[in-house]
């Protein structure tokens, strides 16, 4: 299994869809489960660290016009300014990331607190020079959008969690989370949790110290057999 998909990307699979939104993994066959999302707002389609694939566009309208499409971390610009230039949109970037707009080949827009016309509001996660990150919390329906300090693919969990935080992070947990109570939790890397949501953040954030010699034994022995 390859850690990252590549080429064109026909076989992606949708996932996590509500009444507002819905979420895709454009190689689902890849390691790494990269997860993008289209987000329903009275201003239109916001879509989240997008990767492209092929006939995606049908998805993406099916709540609404696309409106904006917005990168959560340093490194996720991915295919955002493919997509924001197809549907003549800006790229929104938060405050908490610096001098990304030069990696994104597409008109950008600062955001502080909310994107604009939505009831997204804009979190800071992490602000460093290694790992700049934010957070989106929808109000009218308590989705939160964490695009890579949890997620639930395979190489995030340890033991029995069914959200874990990143391995690079486990020492340090992202405990500003803790303040939302979210229904639905999408991520960036694996399936959104829509199960008790509060209650497996809390456990991942708990747990996060205690368990990453594990995680880390589980992620090595991996690597060493493949």
């Amino acid at each position: 299994m390859p850690m990252k998909g590549a080429g064109a990307a026909t076989n992606w699979v949708e996932t996590n869809r509500w009444d507002r939104g819905a979420s895709w993994i454009a190689y689902p066959d890849e390691r790494m489960q990269r997860a993008s999302h289209a987000l329903g707002t009275d201003a239109g389609t916001i879509v989240v660290d997008p990767v492209d694939a092929e006939g995606i566009d049908d998805l993406l309208t099916d709540f609404g016009e696309v409106a904006g499409v917005i990168v959560l971390l340093n490194r996720h610009t991915r295919d955002s300014a493919a997509i924001a230039k197809r549907h003549d949109v800006p790229v929104y970037v938060p405050d908490a990331l610096a001098g990304v707009e030069d990696d994104i080949d597409a008109p950008t827009e600062r955001v502080h607190r909310q994107i604009p016309g939505t009831d997204y509001g804009v979190h800071e996660l992490t602000s460093n020079a290694l790992w700049q990150e934010a957070a989106l919390y929808g109000d009218e329906d308590d989705t939160l959008v964490v695009t890579e300090a949890v997620g639930t693919v395979d190489y995030f969990l340890a033991g029995d969690e069914r959200l874990g935080v990143h391995p690079m992070l486990r020492l340090t947990p992202p405990t500003k989370l803790n303040r939302l109570d979210p229904d639905r939790l999408l991520v960036g890397h694996g399936h959104g949790v829509v199960d008790d949501a509060p209650g497996a953040l809390a456990d991942a954030l708990r747990g996060s110290r205690g368990r990453t010699p594990g995680l880390y034994v589980k992620n090595l022995k991996s690597f060493v057999m493949g």
